[in-house]
């Protein structure tokens, strides 16, 4: 069965009037209170329907675990779980430091069929690339599974329910040849999930205004300070 193209597109109107993303790196003055805006400034949602049969193939929601995003969860962790300034000086410090390297995504994902939705098999119905405007596609350097997401993912990635499976996907920052993956005038980024039934697009629109060229894009930043 051939999902309806105008169903698959529908998915991604859930998108749609979402604020655009800064990639920019540096400091940033968040409280606890604000980690769910920030969280769902960089979450989005798509669902991949067959309209004859009401079928939902794959639902799949994801964040982006940007610079800005994971400033705002540690502040948050730190206070949920009483870190002194250094314990949260450090975490911030190592969490930070990942996003030179990688681009990691946290994804909660549904569909029709649970063996087939398993990102982390080779018999798995769907493949997910990242993407961008300019034509770059770029596949995971690692899947991770969470088997039993805990209070941590159920806290902090609310969208994470018993009836989705979840994982960590990391894709390189840059190729073999230092290409960045997301090209430095891109003006969306996202995820594809493609297979034989069908595919979706996630999207990231980035914010033409912000500071997202040299710093957005692997240079160095300050480290964090308090």
């Amino acid at each position: 069965m051939v999902p309806v193209a105008g169903v698959a597109a529908a998915g991604l109107l859930v998108g749609c009037g979402t604020p655009k993303v800064s990639m920019g790196t540096g400091t940033r003055e968040y409280v606890a209170s604000d980690y769910p805006q920030v969280l769902k400034r960089w979450t989005r949602n798509a669902s991949l329907i067959v309209v004859s049969e009401l079928d939902d193939l794959l639902t799949v929601t994801a964040t982006y675990q940007s610079w800005d995003f994971r400033w705002a969860y540690v502040i948050r962790y730190a206070q949920d779980f009483r870190l002194t300034i250094e314990q949260r000086r450090s975490l911030l410090e190592t969490t930070l430091n990942e996003t030179r390297d990688t681009h990691s995504f946290y994804i909660a994902l549904y569909g029709s069929n649970r063996r087939w939705t398993d990102l982390t098999k080779p018999n798995s119905a769907w493949i997910v690339r990242l993407i961008d405007d300019q034509g770059n596609e770029t596949a995971p350097m690692n899947i991770e599974a969470i088997p039993k997401p805990g209070a941590l993912e159920r806290t902090y990635f609310p969208y994470t329910t018993v009836w989705r499976q979840a994982f960590r996907i990391k894709f390189p920052r840059y190729y073999g040849d230092g290409r960045p993956a997301i090209a430095p005038d891109a003006k969306w980024f996202g995820l594809r999930f493609a297979g034989a039934e069908g595919n979706e697009e996630l999207h990231w629109d980035i914010d033409p205004n912000a500071n997202a060229s040299q710093a957005a894009f692997g240079d160095k930043a300050p480290a964090p300070f308090f």
